[in-house]
């Protein structure tokens, strides 16, 4: 029971994080570029404001409960472990992305004003849209990875099933001495 609701609690804080992904680009991302240089920097000031201290929390907590639900999982070594492994790992290369791309033009962009904006903003725009989308469709790897990883779980006390009797009712396997 203990790993099945560990499981739970990862796919719920995954699927959070994907959420915040996901919706920034669904609703405003794609259309960043369409701003005005005045429109961009103060939504982009909100967005920061609004996201950046949730999100250094909630995606740590989200890999932290993944590596106990791995953990928990460690001794068989089921196909529930490896694809919550797979699971991890991409929303460990959304985390190296979002510290290795986008936390690095975010911190350029807060102290932007419409007035200072370099000549280059709109190609710092465009690379930090690129990466965003490429960290969104990870994550939502990620949220498949665990979700697959929670319905493939073994359920406890229950026979494995291989070989279909009469009427195409599942025969439980036969153990030999």
């Amino acid at each position: 029971m203990k790993i099945r609701t560990a499981q739970a609690i990862t796919v719920v804080l995954f699927a959070l994080v994907m959420g915040v992904f996901w919706g920034t680009w669904f609703s405003l991302s794609r259309t960043m570029n369409q701003l005005s240089a005045q429109a961009f920097v103060a939504v982009g000031h909100q967005m920061i404001q609004n996201l950046g201290v949730p999100m250094a929390i909630l995606l740590p907590i989200a890999l932290l409960s993944a590596l106990v639900t791995l953990a928990l999982l460690w001794p068989g070594r089921t196909a529930a472990f490896w694809w919550l492994l797979a699971g991890f790992l991409l929303m460990t290369a959304a985390l190296a992305i979002t510290l290795a791309v986008e936390v690095p033009i975010d911190n350029q962009i807060q102290d932007w004003t419409a007035a200072t904006l370099p000549a280059d903003w709109r190609s710092i725009q465009t690379r930090w849209e690129l990466f965003h989308t490429i960290r969104t469709f990870i994550s939502i790897a990620a949220v498949a990875a665990v979700t697959i990883s929670l319905v493939v779980a073994a359920r406890p006390n229950e026979p494995e099933i291989n070989e279909v009797g009469p009427q195409g009712r599942a025969v439980a396997a036969r153990r030999s001495a």
